[in-house]
């Protein structure tokens, strides 16, 4: 298995990654990487701009930024640490040694500054690779370690400071090489074995030509000694390097676009969360399976994917109150409680209608969810019954890392309703609970239920980041099922058009933001909202405070919105009938200039 795919699975991929135009800004390092792209990937086309120092880069227009899916920029080391730190020596005697960390901050601050500028003349997708630290000690004896004048740790916070200073720019995220380099093992591409530390490129297996006769370039040196093809003394492994950059790259465009996304894991028990069988392996007077190795993985796993707000839960074949009462025996350490999984399916019935209810209970899609078991049978059995499913769970010892590090099982940015997703999800039942002893109409006056309107006219806004989220993220309710881009946003507020966004809260909980419209004069463009407020008429409501907005901005005539069918978005095809539209077509609706739209009497709207 190469680097790339090591670090980045693809297990989980199932749509292509589409990228068709990139921009390239860096150093020479840069430049190699765009002559390699442009062979990778023919169909795109790759610009370069050479970045040193601070320089200014050259001027663009807005309407050539908007071509680009993203740009990558990567910021030279040389020029952050200037070339005086090959002379280190010279500052680092005397009262008062040269303080290279913070001339090496402030060059970054600086250099960000103008190598973003594109960025902050109009929002892009950017990412930054970090520098890759030096292979050897640097430090002038082992006394002076980790200490200030330590090239190795100047470095190593150099990039600490830079992924800060990252998240002062929107759309920005830090490509982390120096990862790649570790994995992959500097000694096979990293220059720094020949050339200063601070170069930070790779190195060439033919780069002796230049001591060797007939010489590559110029006259021969006439050299005592034959010279051996570097490559003959240090193995090259720069094809796997660049191979690794640029699935990186591939990957965190996946993870910002939210491609492919996974929103639930759903677990197997027995020989997948721990080893063996609960019945079997786990009763008085038979000796335990070992529990050091992969279950403790995927025990830590399962914290880690619910930080993402990720959901996690359990499909099992087995009796529910053996479960219960093994549980401790069966995870040890206690790393994971049972309470951990959300609404755990433990009984008898086939595991697919089992997942088919978890899904329906947290209104996802079985695309949107992952089912890890080690019976192949049974992923076969569940894949065949809720198609767009994925399913692992063969090999224990790959569980773990394409858990954790596959692109589909990223977010880019956590917002409050992720992390608070769990817990919003947990009120959400008990709210579904207490609708089963009430009448509707009851219940839904009793719930308090509270919409929060704000309006984006800009991409700047607070509330930007989740705003693309919900949208990217949501299949069921979505009137059209079409993904914003970066460039999308930014023609639609060119054109003065507005993002309706609105917050749900009741008293059972706060669900945060969970709704979107898309509002260009007098057309509804798309409407988006999550579908753990469906059932209490909030989008109705919304959509009637929607339509008194337009007309407070001065639009007399007819609202007209529109439906494209999706093969998920059934529970959103009626929404703007039952908002008081007349239906035109199977894709068009119109509110007449003389309506207003439905009433919600039980549900408060304000506008922030």
């Amino acid at each position: 298995m190469n680097t790339a795919d090591f670090l980045f699975p693809r297990d989980l991929q199932v749509t292509p990654t589409e990228i068709k135009k990139i921009l390239i800004i860096g150093s020479c390092l840069s430049e190699i990487y765009t002559i390699r792209l442009r062979e990778k990937w023919p169909g795109a086309l790759i610009d370069y701009v050479l970045f040193n120092n601070a320089s200014t880069l050259p001027p663009r227009t807005a309407e050539e930024l908007g071509e680009y899916d993203l740009q990558y920029i990567q910021i030279p080391l040389r020029s952050v640490l200037t070339d005086g730190v090959v002379r280190i020596e010279g500052g680092d005697s005397g009262g008062s040694p040269v303080d290279w960390l913070d001339i090496g901050k402030q060059n970054i601050t600086l250099m960000l500054e103008k190598a973003l500028a594109y960025a902050s003349q109009e929002s892009m997708f950017t990412f930054v690779s970090n520098f890759i630290v030096p292979q050897g000690r640097i430090a002038a004896s082992l006394d002076d370690y980790e200490s200030d004048r330590d090239l190795v740790r100047v470095i190593r916070d150099l990039n600490t400071h830079l992924a800060g200073e990252l998240k002062r720019y929107p759309h920005a995220y830090l490509a982390d090489v120096d990862m790649i380099a570790n994995s992959l093992g500097k000694r096979f591409f990293l220059d720094d074995i020949i050339f200063f530390y601070t170069h930070g490129a790779v190195f060439y297996p033919d780069w002796a030509r230049h001591e060797q006769f007939p010489a590559w370039t110029a006259p021969a040196p006439g050299r005592l000694e034959p010279i051996p093809d570097v490559g003959a003394t240090y193995e090259n492994r720069n094809d796997e390097f660049f191979e690794a950059v640029f699935r990186q790259m591939e990957a965190l465009y996946r993870t910002v676009k939210q491609q492919d996304m996974v929103k639930v894991v759903i677990f197997d028990l027995d020989n997948t969360m721990w080893r063996g069988q609960l019945v079997e392996h786990y009763q008085a007077g038979v000796e335990r399976p070992y529990t050091d190795g992969w279950p403790l993985g995927i025990w830590e796993a399962v914290h880690h994917l619910r930080r993402r707000g990720i959901v996690v839960t359990i499909a099992s074949k087995n009796d529910a109150d053996l479960v219960v009462n093994k549980w401790d025996e069966a995870v040890d350490p206690p790393f994971i409680k049972y309470t951990d999984f959300l609404a755990p399916q433990i009984n008898w019935d086939p595991k697919a209608e089992n997942i088919r209810i978890l899904l329906e209970k947290l209104s996802l899609t079985p695309r949107s969810a992952l089912f890890v078991d080690d019976n192949p049978v049974e992923r076969e059995s569940v894949k065949a019954l809720l198609p767009g499913i994925r399913a692992i769970g063969s090999d224990p010892f790959v569980v773990r890392r394409i858990l954790l590090w596959s692109p589909e099982m990223q977010i880019a940015k956590r917002t409050e309703e992720s992390v608070r997703r769990e817990d919003m999800i947990k009120k959400q039942f008990a709210r579904e609970q207490e609708k089963k002893g009430m009448s509707r109409d009851e219940f839904l006056r009793g719930l308090g239920s509270k919409v929060t309107i704000t309006v984006l006219s800009h991409m700047e806004h607070q509330m930007f980041t989740r705003v693309f989220e919900l949208v990217n993220k949501t299949n069921q309710f979505n009137t059209t099922g079409e993904r914003w881009t970066l460039d999308d946003y930014r023609r639609h507020f060119a054109r003065a058009g507005k993002v309706f966004v609105f917050a749900v809260s009741d008293r059972f909980t706060d669900y945060g933001t969970v709704g979107v419209a898309f509002v260009l004069g007098g057309a509804i463009l798309q409407f988006v909202m999550s579908c753990r407020v469906l059932g209490m008429e909030i989008e109705v409501a919304a959509l009637a405070k929607f339509v008194t907005m337009i007309r407070g901005d001065g639009h007399r005539g007819k609202i007209v919105a529109s439906i494209k069918i999706t093969e998920s978005n059934t529970p959103c095809r009626d929404v703007f009938t039952r908002a008081g539209f007349i239906k035109i077509d199977e894709y068009t609706f119109i509110l007449d200039e003389s309506s207003v739209g439905a009433s919600i009497d039980h549900v408060e709207i304000e506008c922030s």
